[in-house]
């Protein structure tokens, strides 16, 4: 029965096209679930659905349901839809019947009220629901009712009991209940999309590369002190995989700081390809003196990628490793290198940057707070003047920001455009800053370095290391997230940094289709 009743919602869509779940499989728990759904389509409106027969029955909810007892909110009643929307959350390709992009602003369960056959509810005309989710929570009625806006229109509104709220605006509270994302941030980034051909508990599938086969780290832990890794099909000779190379409780060993490069490179992969790389070395350690090394060795092996420098003038490096596949990461790693500094421009313009980068320098007396100030005024100016960017955190003390621009620009355009934008944002405060060059002159001050557009001037990749025990990562964040009393620099680690990616996605994809049109600053 479930099957039939959705034969109108599986008539409006093509499953070629659009991530939707086809209702081809509907399991889940018993008890009836409901979730409502933030969708911006042509229209934002809210999706009510109830867990009713094996089906979804849903009604679309132009401003929303509210806890609020005094609104009355027009509900068109539309098709059911399969169980498996109760975790849908991404984008419908547009061109598609409802496209636009959705998220789970609240789920939960629903008990019917003053019925055993909530169905017959419907179908009479009147159902009452007591509601348990995140955010709504008591009675909510929902009335068919005679009118002239086409289709079946109803009205939802909420009783006057214990939940009830006066003037509750669930514009108000925006938010996933599952990813804590906005339907923004979710189009900007969509990390998952719905495979109708799975159950719907497999179903949302991480749109990140392809990660790494557990049996290839299986291979690995089952080296002695050294062994030939096949990985990401190249062979790499890995040895001292038992070497320290971060202290800690415990320390990283080779063998597992290889297994991070490993896990990390399909994610880490798009900031570095087409683009020169200079490795930082620490062959013996992050306790230990490390080095830069530029230069590709001559015993690098045939398929690990490289750029001629042309322009190089007599002692200048010749040749760089280029990581355009995702084992060349793990070669660049198994080689000493604990950080990893691409390029902002690419091989074939080096010297037109993809990026330019904003590097929010602590000096000694600048405390966190300080410098999420700074942060937070670079997100606020950027965002008045338009501009796409993503900050992240350095793994250490800083925080760095980045903002994809379009061909074409020279290094000195993008240093000078950020030059005017972080001395904007200095004058507001002008106490925690210095523009001093040398470190002493700055008095313990931070510096907003726009020095780094330059071309052969790199700042730390995202997702490298940083030579430090515990082995941190510098880590893309969410703009939202410099509001999170729990954000530090170094809070992510080799150790835990996946299990973040797989939760909440990469910030960063955001970036690499994005580039732009530098806004004038006046």
């Amino acid at each position: 029965m479930g099957g039939d009743r959705l034969e109108v919602y599986r008539r409006k869509r093509d499953f070629t096209r659009t991530p939707e779940p086809s209702g081809v499989v509907a399991p889940g728990p018993g008890g009836a679930r409901f979730v409502v759904q933030r969708h911006r389509a042509s229209r934002l409106h809210y999706d009510l659905r109830f867990e009713i027969d094996g089906v979804l029955v849903s009604w679309a909810v132009p401003k929303g349901p509210t806890l609020d007892p005094q609104a009355r909110r027009l509900a068109m009643h539309v098709e059911d839809h399969p169980l498996e929307y109760l975790y849908f959350e991404g984008v419908i390709p547009s061109g598609e019947y409802g496209g636009g992009d959705v998220i789970v602003w609240d789920t939960g369960t629903w008990e019917p009220v003053k019925t055993d056959d909530p169905r017959a509810a419907v179908e009479s005309g009147e159902l009452h629901a007591e509601m348990h989710g995140e955010k709504l929570r008591g009675r909510l009625v929902l009335v068919r009712r005679d009118g002239d806006e086409g289709g079946e229109p109803w009205m939802l509104l909420h009783k006057r009991d214990g939940h009830a709220v006066d003037g509750w605006d669930p514009e108000d509270h925006p938010r996933s209940v599952l990813s804590g994302r906005t339907n923004e941030q979710v189009r900007a980034e969509p990390d998952r999309m719905w495979r109708s051909d799975l159950p719907a508990t497999e179903a949302s599938v991480s749109l990140l590369p392809e990660p790494l086969p557990d049996e290839a780290i299986d291979e690995l832990e089952a080296f002695g002190r050294q062994g030939t890794w096949e990985v990401f099909g190249r062979r790499l000779k890995v040895t001292n995989l038992d070497k320290v190379l971060f202290g800690g409780d415990p320390p990283v060993t080779k063998r597992e700081f290889l297994a991070y490069a490993a896990r990390i490179a399909p994610v880490a992969l798009p900031y570095l390809e087409g683009r020169p790389l200079n490795l930082h070395r620490y062959p013996n350690g992050a306790e230990k003196k490390g080095f830069w090394h530029k230069q590709r060795p001559d015993h690098a092996p045939s398929w690990l990628g490289a750029w001629d420098n042309l322009a190089a003038d007599e002692g200048e490096t010749t040749t760089y490793t280029v990581v355009d596949e995702p084992a060349a990461l793990v070669w660049a790693a198994n080689f000493g290198a604990l950080e990893w500094h691409p390029w902002t421009s690419r091989t074939d313009a080096p010297h037109e940057p993809t990026y330019a980068l904003i590097d929010l320098d602590p000096g000694g007396h600048t405390t966190w707070e300080d410098l999420l100030v700074l942060a937070r005024l670079h997100r606020t100016a950027l965002d008045h003047l338009g501009v796409t960017a993503r900050a992240k955190v350095t793994g250490r003390r800083g925080i760095q920001i980045w903002v994809p621009v379009t061909g074409g620009y020279s290094f000195d355009e993008t240093r000078a455009w950020v030059e005017r934008l972080s001395r904007t944002v200095g004058r507001v405060v002008p106490d925690l800053v210095s523009w001093e060059w040398e470190v002493k002159a700055r008095k313990g001050l931070a510096r907003l370095d726009y020095t780094q557009n330059a071309v052969n001037k790199t700042l730390v990749a995202p997702y490298s290391p940083r030579p430090a025990p515990g082995a941190p990562v510098s880590v893309p964040i969410a703009w939202d997230e410099l509001d999170d009393p729990e954000l530090r620099p170094d809070r992510w680690t080799i150790r835990t940094v996946l299990d973040r990616l797989d939760g909440s996605g990469d910030p960063f994809r955001a970036l690499l289709s994005a580039g732009q049109e530098l806004p004038e600053i006046t």
